[in-house]
């Protein structure tokens, strides 16, 4: 019998998480805060992790993440949840070191064996990363989820934040947007053979490339895009960092086939609650501009702000190491919105 998973939930991927509203009112705490001196990042900031000082120059990052199933095949579930979770470390600029498991699944109704692979699949994308799948935890819950619980370090010094940009940054993306309305077209039944495997090999990509990113001073503010959408986590860097931002869509990166899915109805719900959230932070655009650019992303790209002064330093770069980037906006003063697309 083949068990396809994305039949087993009613979410899928980053898509499951909660709207950035709804999110902002259960974060809200009457209770008296209590000062840590050696939490550098907290819940005070929307960034990837927590850091904590460590008091020798270095920190110690930790981060959760998990979902629903956002592919059928056990195996390449295990794989982008993974790496969706690994990528909280890189966006601050760090390096993992070790990851435990977060797995509820279903057992009256899809056999352990499917949850074995799972596991098999995190095991590999861990191996990639150079860590190891060192414990976890697991429930009996009635639809399947999976994640990671990841520690990371990083220098103080390379410690990179959402809210930190400066005007005239630049901004990059290192992965194309739009595997949600991807993934929605597959479990609608009607996603082409030939577009079958786009989505699945770039959520798996780990973005390795994020420490990296944390060496270089002209990088002045990092995070990644999720659940949230290209939009989301943008308006996020902009209001953390007291600016605005100009993106030009079609520069925007962006799968080809978008389109042709969006004339069908092809989009997560996760969309239209990521824009009921933030919409009115955005310019006017056209419906399908934000189907595209709300769509949410599981395991998306790192997005980048870079001193404009070092824009060919930072292409060459990058394009050694095999990344072929073009900026696609800018951040500016601080306006009566947080974005405008042209």
């Amino acid at each position: 019998m083949t068990f396809k998973l994305t039949q087993y939930s009613h979410g899928a991927g980053c898509g499951c998480k909660i709207s950035p509203k709804i999110l902002d009112n259960i974060l809200k705490s009457d209770t008296k805060k209590t000062i840590f001196s050696s939490l550098l990042v907290g819940n005070d900031t929307k960034d990837d992790a927590a850091v904590m000082d460590l008091g020798n120059g270095e920190a110690i990052i930790s981060t959760t993440d998990f979902f629903m199933p956002i592919v059928d095949d056990a195996f390449d579930f295990g794989r982008i949840a993974s790496a969706n979770a690994i990528s909280d470390v890189y966006a601050m600029g760090g390096e993992p070191i070790m990851a435990i498991a977060i797995l509820g699944w279903p057992i009256n109704t899809i056999p352990p064996e499917i949850a074995k692979q799972v596991l098999e699949g995190s095991r590999s994308i861990c191996s990639e990363a150079g860590i190891p799948l060192a414990g976890g935890h697991s429930i009996d819950s009635p639809e399947p989820i999976f994640g990671l619980a990841v520690t990371g370090k990083v220098k103080i010094e390379n410690l990179k934040q959402n809210n930190t940009a400066t005007e005239g940054c630049l901004l990059y993306l290192t992965k194309k947007i739009g595997v949600g309305i991807l993934t929605t077209a597959q479990k609608k039944g009607i996603l082409k053979e030939e577009h079958s495997t786009i989505a699945p090999i770039q959520m798996a990509q780990l973005n390795v490339i994020g420490a990296t990113l944390g060496t270089l001073p002209y990088i002045k503010s990092l995070t990644d895009v999720t659940g949230f959408g290209l939009l989301g986590h943008l308006t996020e860097m902009c209001e953390g960092s007291g600016l605005s931002a100009e993106i030009e869509f079609d520069k925007v990166p962006k799968l080809e086939m978008l389109e042709e899915y969006l004339a069908l109805q092809s989009f997560p719900g996760g969309t239209t609650r990521n824009w009921d959230s933030y919409g009115h932070k955005i310019s006017q655009i056209t419906e399908n501009q934000k189907y595209i650019l709300a769509d949410p992303q599981t395991s998306g790209g790192l997005l980048i702000a870079v001193e404009p002064d070092s824009q060919l330093e930072f292409e060459k770069l990058m394009s050694e190491k095999g990344f072929s980037l073009q900026s696609f906006g800018k951040f500016v003063a601080k306006k009566d919105i947080a974005v405008l697309v042209v």
